[in-house]
């Protein structure tokens, strides 16, 4: 009558993950997302222009084939940058390029998509829209392979999550980034700071500082990436505004 049944002490003691363990790896995927939700804007302009020429009932075929297309080889370059970021001087080259892009978005300069060629051919529109979202593709694999550091799961499930999500809402997001500016504004400081945490960590320079000082200078390194991104697109933009008058009085 007094024993413990054998299966429920088993049970009892079966560990379970604390959330605080999960915290991080559930920050970084979060952070993918969002990365390639605010970057992506115009792949998925390229995959609607490239198949808008197919006839209706090969249209939809066309956006799933391309879509799928573009996570692959997506998953495929991220995963070798991000092998190839053990490099020493690659994270420095790629947080530089990082705080460039950043920058860039804050202004407002878009990829051009007007070169994107319609065809009525399924092949040539997946072709096409495979090209195109490789070459425009830079700055989201950078971004992506930053964040995720050594985690190939948290790539390959972070851009399977985002690519259709975006391709399924393209034309949602880009409302909502144009209707809220400061949702552009926060994903470019989140590239500086993931920028500045790429410098911080890059080999060469752990090693020349020492673990525990590169380790201690992350977090204001990214910080300052962050706000320096803004306070320049800041500055940018009003010096392109002030300049507008005086073009146009030419």
């Amino acid at each position: 009558m007094g024993r413990t049944v054998p299966a429920l002490r088993a049970t009892s003691q079966i560990p379970v993950p604390p959330m605080e363990s999960l915290a991080p790896d559930i920050l970084k995927l979060a952070q993918i997302i969002w990365i390639n939700i605010i970057l992506s804007g115009d792949n998925a302009v390229v995959i609607a222009m490239a198949c808008r020429g197919l006839p209706e009932s090969k249209q939809r075929a066309g956006m799933i084939l391309g879509a799928l297309v573009a996570v692959a080889l997506r998953i495929v370059f991220t995963v070798l940058v991000a092998t190839l970021l053990a490099t020493p001087f690659l994270k420095i080259i790629g947080g530089c390029l990082l705080l460039w892009i950043a920058v860039k978005l804050v202004l407002g300069e878009e990829d051009e998509g007007s070169g994107v060629a319609e065809t009525d051919r399924l092949f040539h529109a997946v072709r096409t829209i495979a090209i195109a979202d490789a070459v425009m593709s830079l700055d989201n694999v950078l971004a992506i392979a930053a964040v995720a550091k050594d985690s190939t799961t948290l790539l390959v499930v972070g851009l399977a999550i985002s690519i259709p999500l975006i391709v399924a809402g393209a034309a949602l997001i880009m409302a909502l980034l144009a209707r809220f500016p400061v949702l552009i504004w926060a994903g470019s400081a989140l590239l500086g700071w993931v920028a500045g945490d790429m410098l911080a960590s890059d080999p060469w320079l752990v090693g020349q500082l020492g673990e525990a000082v590169a380790h201690k200078i992350e977090l204001p390194v990214a910080a300052f990436c962050a706000v320096a991104v803004v306070a320049i697109g800041h500055l940018l933009n009003r010096r392109g505004a002030a300049q507008q008058p005086l073009e146009h009085e030419a």
